[in-house]
């Protein structure tokens, strides 16, 4: 799985100009099954995801989880987390999950965070989505799982 990580202060999910997924301070979180991905890994992702330590201590460092701040998770799913661009300059999206096992993992990765932290939104899977958020740092960071 394939996951790029905000760190924001705001973040929500519009589907045609409605709001379905909002958070305030948390982690907008973007996610890509890829075809050899399974439900374990879907599990070691929100492991990861809840004890990341990119939140600010009191001495300004990053010490502090999504958990210790009480933030949200605001789960979207990108498919477009797995372009390939070396064959030219029109992305190829073949490294990522079909869309029936994109469906089910995104399904579980909402389920196994739902059930691990009390503040879960989403987006809407396989959607055209507006995500707009305040990214505080800003804090990026790429994770892929295998």
């Amino acid at each position: 799985m394939i996951a790029l990580v905000q760190r924001v202060r705001q973040a929500r999910v519009e589907v045609a100009g409605t709001t379905v997924g909002e958070i305030g301070v948390g982690l907008l979180v973007l996610v890509c099954a890829e075809p050899a991905d399974t439900p374990a890994l879907a599990a070691k992702l929100i492991d990861k995801m809840l004890k990341l330590r990119i939140f600010s201590d009191e001495a300004g460092k990053m010490n502090r989880s999504v958990q210790d701040v009480g933030g949200g998770l605001l789960i979207v799913s990108q498919f477009t987390l797995a372009a390939d661009v070396s064959g030219g300059n029109r992305p190829s999206f073949t490294g990522a999950a079909p869309p029936a096992l994109g469906r089910a993992l995104y399904e579980e990765l909402l389920r196994l965070a739902r059930e691990r932290h009390p503040q879960v939104a989403a987006g809407e899977f396989g959607a055209d989505m507006q995500v707009l958020l305040v990214n505080d740092g800003p804090v990026t960071i790429p994770i892929t799982m295998r």
